[in-house]
């Protein structure tokens, strides 16, 4: 397990003393990280590893928001931009870039997010649908969490790994 994944582990066990929630509550838990200005979040066990930014390989004839590929422990990775995936003009990566390697089943791939917040444990009460305006089937949004200061994006990491290319 990385580093930062087991901080993030740290920091919602001490969330979860804080905020009163047990094991009993119905909580989602779930890792949050921003892109642009909004926050978004996955839930944990669909994390694989948060690691610091390292080299990739291009690859031709690919959509723009996919980087290229990364060797992870003899694994060939797609690594793919979400700021560019959302239409979000690019950013030069800073020392609080990411990558998330996410997996659902046997699909993984890396994904480029602009930092890392926190982890975040949500009553399922408080989550809602999607908007309305969003096509269920096809949207990589899964719902809103809502906490008391602020509204998360909620993604579907199946639909993230959906390869078009």
């Amino acid at each position: 397990m990385s580093d930062k994944l087991k901080q993030i582990i740290d920091k919602q066990g001490a969330q979860q003393a804080d905020t009163g929630l047990d094991q009993s509550d119905d909580i989602v838990q779930l890792v949050g990280f921003i892109i642009g200005d909004e926050e978004y979040a996955v839930p944990i066990l669909a994390i694989q590893e948060i690691i610091k930014p390292f080299s990739w390989t291009r690859v031709p004839q690919v959509p723009p928001y996919v980087l290229g590929v990364f060797n992870l422990r003899g694994a060939v990775i797609p690594l793919i931009d979400l700021r560019a995936k959302f239409g979000l003009q690019a950013k030069k990566q800073s020392d609080e870039t990411r990558f998330i390697v996410m997996r659902h089943g046997d699909d993984v791939a890396g994904f480029v997010i602009d930092r890392l917040t926190m982890a975040i444990r949500i009553k399922k009460e408080n989550i809602g649908a999607a908007p309305d305006t969003m096509n269920s089937e096809d949207s990589v949004i899964d719902g809103v969490g809502k906490q008391a200061d602020k509204i998360i994006t909620l993604l579907k990491v199946n639909k993230l790994l959906e390869r078009d290319f």
